[in-house]
């Protein structure tokens, strides 16, 4: 089965980490990584400092950015005063709204626009419900699952410049090295505001969702040391994982040219796709497209990708429940969904 529904990842890994993997010496397992007499969290959170630019006081590790993103929610919504209140985009990431549920928090949503063929945030109507609702915890996932669409480092900052400072800005960044290999935005961001945490995995651009590895970026100040005591493991975290995390960051030139083939996929289903009556295809920053298909199809392109022993996810939410979003996987992959989408289209 080839499983274009999860986002998950269709390429080999880089050379740097297969060889890092077979070649882990089994004998550091003797030792936690917690670099005791400097005081730093791992060798992990020291080479994300070195790499971002950042103080790793400032920075967090966790399991996937999913364990990051938890923790934010957890802490902050029952810390003495949270009003207990998450605002989270309209269409977006089931689990955010489940982790705040988990210590009784509040989700309400922020609208997310159409517009041709993408989605943005209404940032004036986001900043009136801002102030509104005061909510302890605004999220902001960019690139956004399942829309694909993501915010550029100076609509990030606008966005900072409209919230309230009691408001901790999560800023799930999941998908982000799809945009772009800049991260000086980042550096900026934690260094001028002390209401900010962003979370980043290696599950996605560096393929790696197995080995369950997170990490993340906090601004300065006295709340944001109080979630980093709380976030992070005091004796490190796996040795073995923190070494094959740190070969994936050092393979970027393996990991663009699966990018490269990601964007030709884009740009040919929306060549080819995005011209059928009924269809439509919005553009993406992540490893996913989202493409809008005539509902009275659906079943047929169910059994059609069945039939190819191929999984897409259709969508069911309200206001997305005549799309798919297909994961962008190798070419060969790529060209037999799009092929089958035709044949379907053209019947």
């Amino acid at each position: 089965m080839n499983y274009l529904d999860r986002n998950e990842f269709n390429f080999k890994p880089s050379q740097l980490v297969v060889d890092t993997i077979k070649n882990f010496d089994l004998s550091k397992f003797a030792f936690y990584t917690r670099i005791y007499d400097q005081g730093k969290k791992s060798i992990f959170s020291v080479f994300l400092s070195e790499q971002f630019q950042i103080d790793e006081q400032q920075v967090l590790l966790g399991y996937g950015a999913e364990d990051l993103l938890k923790k934010a929610v957890h802490f902050f919504l029952t810390e003495e005063g949270s009003n207990r209140i998450m605002m989270i985009p309209k269409f977006s990431w089931w689990y955010y709204a489940n982790i705040a549920a988990e210590v009784n928090g509040k989700t309400l949503q922020y609208n997310v626009i159409e517009t041709d063929d993408t989605f943005k945030y209404d940032f004036d109507a986001l900043e009136r419900q801002v102030n509104e609702v005061r909510p302890k915890v605004l999220l902001v996932a960019t690139p956004n699952n399942p829309t694909g669409n993501g915010l550029t480092p100076t609509e990030l900052e606008h966005l900072c410049d409209i919230v309230p400072k009691e408001t901790v800005i999560l800023v799930d960044e999941a998908y982000a090295s799809y945009v772009t290999s800049d991260t000086l935005y980042i550096k900026h961001l934690v260094e001028t505001r002390s209401n900010i945490v962003f979370c980043r995995t290696l599950s996605k651009f560096y393929g790696l969702p197995g080995l369950r590895l997170g990490f993340g970026f906090i601004g300065k100040g006295d709340e944001m040391e109080r979630f980093a005591k709380y976030a992070n493991m005091y004796l490190g975290y796996d040795r073995l994982s923190e070494e094959v995390g740190i070969a994936a960051l050092k393979s970027s030139d393996h990991y663009r040219e699966i990018a490269r083939v990601m964007q030709e996929a884009r740009d040919m289903y929306t060549k080819e796709i995005g011209k059928l009556k009924g269809f439509k295809v919005y553009k993406s920053v992540a490893n996913f497209i989202l493409i809008k298909y005539p509902i009275h199809l659906k079943e047929k392109l169910q059994q059609a990708f069945a039939d190819e022993d191929y999984k897409v996810k259709f969508m069911n939410e309200p206001d997305l429940n005549t799309h798919m979003r297909i994961t962008l996987g190798r070419a060969e992959q790529n060209r037999t969904i799009c092929d089958t989408i035709l044949r379907i289209a053209h019947q």
